[in-house]
């Protein structure tokens, strides 16, 4: 079975140590899972019995096209107003316990691994009617439209019913499930999952136009984020601007994986200070 990880929150002892692994930088930030405490919970209106970690949010050098919510629903709780945006697609991917989505009339049951995409404009409500609280990631972006190309349709799948794409030349010790073909325009984000093997590594430096989310949901690594090797496991998140350099050793002893959001398929805007682009 695969596990994910999920925080619970509380707060650590008076008798801890201060001194932790958070960093924030202006080419990357870094928040480590002891980070994930009661104090630093969120609520939102609309939303009963629910919080949430707010762990990317758009922001002049910091998450520049997308937010992040790590939530936590209680047994009755959810909402029926989720999104409050006009124009906000969603990604949720569930990690432990179990809720009812409905999609524009449609119902389905999430439990660990379950993935839904939801478009701009589409009706969705979310309800935990179990007895152990749901958690999940609810990530967001207002979708760019592109002249030619519909806006993608919704849908509901789960991780274990796609088979991973290992990168070539890696012995399958590397490799991405992707819940969406790349070669369909019509998305503008991706919010996939990468796995290493024990031993596995991203053997060059990325560095790229795409800005990176990413929430490490097994095992543990030795992650480059641009010039610093950070030690990352289970529970930690990371956020990359675009083109910070990147690269990856997993030396084991289990899987390493994480939960990946990158924007895709796009122009970049040509408009900034100064007036460009008017």
């Amino acid at each position: 079975m695969t596990g994910y990880f999920a925080p619970k929150g509380g707060l650590p002892p008076q008798t801890a140590l201060m001194t932790q692994r958070a960093v924030f930088t202006p080419s990357y930030a870094f928040i480590p899972k002891g980070c994930f405490s009661d104090i630093v919970t969120s609520y939102l209106p609309g939303w009963d019995k629910t919080r949430l970690w707010l762990i990317a949010r758009p922001m002049t050098g910091f998450s520049e096209t997308f937010s992040q919510y790590v939530m936590e629903v209680a047994p009755g709780g959810g909402s029926d107003t989720p999104e409050p945006e006009v124009g906000a697609e969603g990604v949720i991917f569930m990690t432990e316990g179990e809720i009812w989505l409905s999609i524009d009339g449609q119902d389905h049951d999430l439990g660990p691994g379950g993935y839904a995409y939801l478009p701009p404009g589409c009706q969705w409500r979310v309800k935990n009617a179990h007895t152990t609280p749901a958690r999940f990631h609810w990530l967001r972006k207002l979708y760019e439209p592109s002249p030619g190309l519909p806006a993608p349709e919704a849908f509901v799948t789960h991780e274990q019913e796609i088979a991973i794409s290992w990168m070539p030349g890696t012995e399958n010790r590397w490799g991405t499930t992707r819940f969406v073909d790349p070669e369909d325009l019509r998305h503008d984000m991706h919010v996939n999952i990468v796995t290493f093997e024990p031993g596995g590594l991203i053997p060059f430096e990325e560095t790229h136009v795409m800005e990176h989310g990413l929430y490490v949901l097994e095992g543990k690594a030795v992650y480059k984020l641009n010039q610093d090797w950070v030690e990352v496991e289970a529970g930690d998140f990371m956020w990359l601007r675009a083109f910070c350099p990147q690269a990856c050793y997993a030396a084991g002893p289990g899987r390493f994986r994480y939960l990946l959001y990158k924007d895709v398929n796009r122009h970049a805007k040509l408009r900034g200070p100064g007036g460009f682009g008017r």
